[in-house]
């Protein structure tokens, strides 16, 4: 702002002007801002490294099963000198283990075609192609996808690591035709996952930017009980929702307050992490106390959501008409601070959005924490590798992601093994 522009402002406006500069600059507790750009500690001031007092120690456990047993036998007593022969029982003192990677090479077979002439007629027959298309195996497929996708290895960092590990050198053009045909195998696992989207009762979702082609994208995410489905778009707007729901009206809708993510169930739930974060900085930015009650309130709806499923009908209609009746009071009282009465307008608009959870005995949640997670590894591989140079590596990655983390709904799942699975298939 210029000089003069500042001359032309009231004496009210200067206030607010001054009052708003010396709020607190928010952090990723107190708004949707990574933790990575959060200020960092001084030295003196930072928590110490390493185990706190009290921490009882672990050791690695060891292996389930080992390639090969070893015996060490005491040659000669310490004390004495005397030999000590072979046929003395022994115990079992200890156990130790040695961990070594083996050299790995590619595995590569030749496949020569031979011809004959026939000994009948003269003609000269050859045998069929023994090997179409592409000359690498499905595993080396899934550990490039998996490395470029799970790993956020960039073209480069991929070429590299392949040529000093394994001794293979491929070009980026190679590579990306590699990972081209490996992502074209987790179209079909897609397919279902929209599928079981298009049938859920319950649906959350949520989206964050990426560069797709130098411009803006989006990396989206939606989930259901079923399936986790992931969809890279250019645009963020509701048309998004509509394609990928092809009709479907959920009885449910969980998302944050942004306009495109509303309207697309019967009901919505909004994720109250995020109004958290919004109340964590009024109470850092202000000394009103209607803050600090909207701290307490979401306390109290935090432990309902995680007790709701173990509650009678009748104890958590009772615990519901207490929140509504706590939060008419909080919205209802006077401040005079601008930003804590923005928060009110913003829980007021949300009225019906925010105890949504009570009535479906543990299916909806009261966060959308668990799309937020799903989105992690999409931002991060955003940081590592500035985005996507073309749409269908976007889409590519983003069909990966969804088989990888449907399957991930099922514990003890293998990442690694799901991909090679599927584009072994």
């Amino acid at each position: 702002m210029q000089r003069d522009e500042l001359e032309r402002l009231s004496k009210a406006e200067l206030i607010e002007l001054v009052l708003r500069l010396q709020r607190p600059q928010k952090t990723s507790r107190t708004s949707s801002k990574p933790p990575s750009t959060d200020p960092k500690e001084r030295r003196e001031h930072a928590k110490p490294g390493g185990a706190k007092p009290g921490h009882e120690g672990h050791s690695r456990a060891l292996s389930e099963e080992a390639d090969g047993v070893i015996d060490h036998a005491p040659q000669q007593c310490p004390c004495c000198h005397l030999a000590l022969s072979s046929d003395l029982p022994r115990v079992e003192v200890s156990v130790h283990e040695r961990v070594e990677l083996p050299e790995i090479k590619p595995h590569v077979v030749r496949h020569r075609r031979l011809g004959v002439r026939c000994p009948g007629c003269g003609t000269r027959v050859a045998a069929a192609v023994p090997v179409t298309g592409t000359p690498f195996g499905p595993r080396l497929h899934a550990v490039a996808t998996y490395l470029k996708t799970y790993q956020a290895l960039s073209y480069e960092r991929l070429q590299t690591l392949l040529s000093d590990l394994f001794g293979l050198r491929l070009s980026q053009g190679g590579l990306m035709n590699l990972l081209r045909r490996a992502q074209g195998r987790f179209e079909t696992g897609r397919e279902r996952a929209v599928a079981a989207l298009r049938q859920a009762t319950v649906v959350a979702s949520d989206e964050t930017g990426v560069r797709i082609e130098g411009s803006t994208g989006y990396h989206w995410v939606f989930r259901c009980p079923a399936a986790v489905v992931h969809h890279a778009a250019p645009t963020r707007a509701a048309a998004v929702v509509q394609a990928m729901m092809g009709g479907h009206k959920p009885q449910v809708w969980l998302s944050d307050r942004y306009s495109a993510q509303q309207g697309h169930g019967l009901v919505q739930q909004t994720c109250l992490a995020h109004l958290a974060r919004d109340v964590a900085y009024a109470l850092e930015a202000s000394s009103d106390p209607v803050p600090y009650r909207l701290k307490l309130w979401l306390t109290s709806a935090f432990g309902l959501a995680g007790s709701v499923a173990h509650l009678a009908a009748s104890t958590l209609a009772a615990k519901r008409r207490a929140l509504e009746r706590r939060l008419d009071a909080i919205l209802a009282a006077p401040s005079p601070c601008a930003l804590t009465r923005a928060l009110q307008a913003k829980l007021r608009r949300a009225r019906d959005q925010l105890l949504t959870f009570v009535d479906w005995g543990g299916q909806v949640g009261a966060t959308n924490n668990a799309c937020e997670r799903d989105l992690r590894p999409a931002v991060i591989q955003r940081k590592v590798t500035n985005g996507y140079r073309a749409l269908w590596a976007a889409q590519g990655e983003a069909d990966v992601r969804t088989v990888v983390d449907t399957a991930r709904l099922k514990p003890g799942t293998s990442v690694f093994r799901t991909i090679l699975r599927t584009v072994s298939a």
